[in-house]
């Protein structure tokens, strides 16, 4: 969706991707995917049938399967595992799309990280994707005025992900946050859809200022390894942040921003889509 819709309300329709993907983004074709990968796996790796078959195979439909997963990895001591479900699944059923969006992120996924080469793979390991959709639950409580689980769930997603996620920041679907490792997203930040994000990313704020104090990422940004975006700034649809950039100020569309600080070094044609080719490379030098 775009910024602007996000910043009034979360979409009750998903967006369809930037372009056309060579998969198809129909929740039932996604989940028998899954499905058909998972039997799959059950034969080649017995060890782990157990699993497949209770996170995979034993649930009714992708957001129960989400829930199940999430609560496997999230449970803790304070929060028992049928608690954190119990969480997981009144948050996704509150959304009659939360499986698109999640089948959304998982397509996400496909097309852009060459190493994915099916659907379970990131639905069981991928911590950016369980972070995302665990951001999803806390989001969800956090509007609930439950602002003490919301924050609990950020709390355990932040121990066993790496990834820090205020519950009170929006983000969009068909976002890839790739390995998720060191990832910082404020409160006040907004992800509009089709953004990908990659590792040691932070999204925050400049100075101790209150209100909202923190990045607008509009639709199809790349946000490349270690950059940082401070403060309350936008970055313009199908920009690229190159690598350990640190951006203060806004970046117009379609533009490549590099260097501390960061500034323009490239203009990119509308119809190059950086957040799905996931190219870094912006030059010899600046």
């Amino acid at each position: 969706m775009s910024l602007g819709a996000i910043l009034e309300a979360r979409s009750s329709l998903p967006q369809a991707p930037l372009r056309t993907t060579s998969r198809s983004t129909s929740v039932d074709a996604v989940w028998a995917e899954v499905r058909a990968e998972a039997e799959a796996a059950l034969v080649k790796e017995p060890l782990y049938a157990g699993i497949i078959q209770a996170t995979v195979l034993d649930q009714r439909s992708i957001a129960q399967a989400f829930a199940y997963r999430l609560a496997h990895r999230l449970g803790d001591g304070d929060l028992s595992r049928l608690a954190m479900r119990d969480l997981c699944l009144a948050a996704f059923e509150a959304d009659p799309h939360a499986g698109a969006h999640a089948v959304r992120d998982l397509v996400a996924i496909r097309e852009r990280d060459p190493t994915c080469r099916r659907y379970l793979d990131p639905f069981l390991f991928y911590k950016g994707l369980a972070a995302l959709e665990g951001y999803r639950v806390a989001h969800w409580l956090w509007h609930q005025g439950r602002a003490t689980l919301a924050l609990h769930v950020q709390s355990r997603i932040s121990e066993v992900f790496g990834a820090d996620i205020h519950p009170a920041a929006r983000i969009g679907s068909g976002v890839f946050i790739d390995h998720a490792t060191g990832v910082v997203i404020g409160e006040t930040t907004v992800i509009a859809d089709d953004v990908s994000i990659l590792q040691s990313v932070t999204l925050g704020g400049n100075g101790k200022e209150s209100g909202d104090r923190h990045p607008k990422i509009e639709r199809g940004v790349l946000l490349s390894v270690g950059a940082k975006v401070l403060g309350n700034i936008r970055v313009g649809e199908g920009a690229r942040v190159a690598a350990a950039a640190v951006v203060l100020h806004d970046v117009p569309a379609h533009t490549t921003v590099a260097g501390v600080p960061a500034r323009v070094v490239s203009k990119l044609p509308r119809s190059e889509e950086p957040a799905q080719s996931m190219d870094q490379f912006f030059g010899d030098g600046i």
